[in-house]
């Protein structure tokens, strides 16, 4: 699928927390997070947002020219951290200080996510509504994992739905056999990519 990606930088920052917003507002985990609709409405883009700051400061953000599709990319270098990530602490303070889950999310995911080897992290990729099913996630994703097969670098993720696990499965992404199970709540599913030749 011939699709027009850019690179976004911190003029696009808005557009893209609006279409990270909208493209979870019902997802398992953003529900979880955020049970009360209202709610949600009104914090989800924040905490959204900094995930957005954290790819614009240390990743890469691709996003579809017509502004329906973004994927946000991290680079993860060998080696257990050597401080506590600040991020979960941040997205609770930001979005919802008062909302546990806001940082448990983060602090869960965080303490499965593999450190043995370095990789390219994809922290979330969102396709508006309204063309989700074109395989345009698919082509979001195709640069970067080209670019890993060719240098040798495995890449993972967390899906946070049964349908969009199918989709990494289709990319070559493995369950690696533990989910990430919320308190009562749903699971995620921790997916490794080997690099993968010709």
């Amino acid at each position: 699928m011939g699709v027009r990606i850019r690179q976004a930088d911190t003029a696009d920052r808005e557009q893209v927390v609006r279409l990270l917003d909208e493209s979870f507002h019902d997802d398992p985990v953003s529900s979880w997070v955020f049970p009360d609709v209202t709610h949600r409405r009104a914090v989800h883009g924040k905490f959204l947002g900094v995930f957005v700051d954290v790819a614009l400061d240390e990743g890469r953000i691709d996003l579809l020219e017509d502004g329906t599709a973004v994927a946000l990319w991290l680079p993860v270098p060998a080696g257990a951290p050597t401080e506590e990530d600040p991020t979960p602490a941040l997205m609770r303070a930001t979005a919802d200080p008062d909302n546990e889950r806001a940082e448990l999310v983060g602090k869960l995911t965080g303490a499965i996510h593999p450190h043995d080897r370095a990789h390219e992290y994809l922290l979330l990729i969102a396709v508006s509504p309204e063309r989700q099913g074109e395989g345009i996630g698919a082509a979001l994703m195709a640069d970067v994992l080209e670019r890993c097969d060719r240098d040798g670098v495995p890449a993972y993720l967390e899906a946070s739905s049964a349908r969009s696990r199918r989709l990494y499965e289709r990319l070559g992404f493995t369950f690696m056999g533990t989910t990430v199970d919320l308190p009562d709540g749903p699971a995620m599913w921790p997916m490794w990519r080997e690099p993968q030749a010709g």
